[in-house]
């Protein structure tokens, strides 16, 4: 499993990392958080994934073209350094609002991808008032929402954080982020993952104009992938030969993609222009 972890997160280094620009910190929460600025344009906060703070690579140039793109490095992640505080989806998110009220954007549109489209999701569970629209990227809305096999992983991961950390700490990924403990990011990640959840009730609740994203061949079970898109309102009917019954979220499955490569998925920043362009218009 270690093998595969590792895998998991490595190869994403193979590119060169994305330059900071307007490297800013704020203090919120309690919490001395990371996050650059690129761009110009309506705010997307744009959140990373488990442990790797540049999971998206090159794609947040891309998402950054016609948008001011506010990438946050999450608690104990990156340039943000942990504090006695455990990981939770839910105060990740009150951070992220907090960032939000803190740079007085009033709304902005928030992505994130696996860990971090938790923690955009209970931003918009949490704080409606600062989300407009949200897009969730290889998301689960409970725990078995993903495979069985994941969900063994996940319970395994605090146990084995002393053997992946050290693994993490001499890769490029380590040397980029040298202040990390990465066996403690392992065993706290681990701490939050292996803990069931079921946030449907309030999906089925959820204000904002929703995009989902998932890989065809996806840690998420398809079967969770319709059901989340259900509780969103959508596959309810035939949206009429004009269109004009579709539901107002959206859903997206990449082919040839995994939950470990979709993030950098050259289609990704063109899927999400789209449906924020169109939302844009909308509410215009």
């Amino acid at each position: 499993m270690a093998t595969a972890v590792l895998a998991a997160i490595l190869p994403l280094q193979a590119k060169e990392a994305p330059a900071t620009s307007n490297a800013n910190f704020a203090d919120v929460n309690g919490q001395h958080l990371f996050y650059s600025v690129r761009g110009a344009g309506k705010p997307l906060i744009l959140l990373h994934g488990g442990i790797n703070p540049d999971s998206f690579g090159s794609n947040l140039a891309e998402l950054a073209k016609g948008r001011q793109v506010i990438a946050i490095h999450l608690q104990a992640h990156g340039r943000t350094p942990d504090t006695d505080r455990p990981l939770r989806s839910e105060t990740m998110g009150d951070d992220v609002a907090a960032l939000i009220g803190h740079l007085n954007l009033g709304k902005a549109d928030v992505m994130g991808y696996s860990l971090g489209a938790g923690v955009a999701l209970q931003t918009a569970i949490r704080h409606p008032d600062v989300v407009d629209r949200l897009v969730l990227v290889s998301a689960a809305m409970r725990q078995d929402g993903f495979y069985p096999e994941g969900v063994a992983a996940f319970k395994q991961l605090e146990a084995n954080a002393a053997t992946f950390g050290p693994g993490v700490k001499a890769s490029p990924l380590g040397q980029a982020y040298p202040d990390v403990d990465w066996t403690n990011l392992f065993r706290k990640v681990g701490d939050l993952t292996k803990r069931p959840f079921d946030w449907s009730a309030d999906v089925a609740r959820l204000q904002a104009r929703t995009l989902l994203v998932f890989a065809d061949a996806d840690a998420i079970r398809p079967e969770h992938m319709v059901e989340f898109w259900k509780a969103l309102g959508g596959g309810q009917r035939d949206a009429g030969i004009d269109g004009s019954l579709r539901p107002a979220n959206q859903l997206a499955i990449v082919p040839n993609t995994t939950h470990y490569t979709l993030a950098v998925e050259p289609v990704l920043p063109e899927i999400v222009a789209r449906f924020l362009g169109a939302a844009l218009k909308a509410a215009g």
